[in-house]
């Protein structure tokens, strides 16, 4: 039996375990002698090669759809280093705030003027320092343009 389906699968060139024998077959299986009596045997259809498995999609596609969705992008999905949205803000905040006590320290701004555009930092109004220099500048905050 062993023997039978080794010759067989060198016949049909797959492997061992992809080899299938019917069971009507089995007395015509002790009279087997050589690979020509193997290669009847496929003639017959009494011996087989089962198809290759191969790998289901449907994870893949299920996945797939998720991440279209915008699901499965958490910190745990990302790879190489981000920067801590909470650090980018920090910097952010502190630079502008720095910007302004130092506006008010020269005396180019107003305590009421500054407390309303740190208020606006607060709130998150502003993109950059740059955003906030040119928001001085054009509702003429200071009596010179700042730079």
């Amino acid at each position: 039996m062993v023997d039978v389906k080794r010759l067989a699968a060198e016949i049909l060139g797959v492997g061992v375990s992809r080899i299938k024998i019917s069971p009507e077959a089995q007395d015509k299986i002790e009279d087997v002698v050589s690979k020509d009596d193997v290669r009847s045997l496929i003639d017959q259809g009494l011996i087989w090669a089962e198809p290759e498995k191969g790998v289901s999609r449907g994870r893949w596609r299920v996945r797939h759809q998720k991440k279209k969705a915008g699901r499965r992008k958490g910190p745990g999905s990302r790879k190489g280093k981000r920067t801590d949205e909470e650090e980018v803000w920090k910097n952010k905040v502190r630079a502008m705030r720095r910007f302004l006590n130092t506006l008010k320290r020269k005396g180019k701004l107003d305590p009421k003027t500054w407390r309303q555009l740190y208020a606006m930092v607060k709130g998150n109004y502003f993109r950059d320092l740059g955003h906030l220099k040119t928001y001085i500048n054009e509702h003429r905050l200071t009596k010179e343009p700042v730079r």
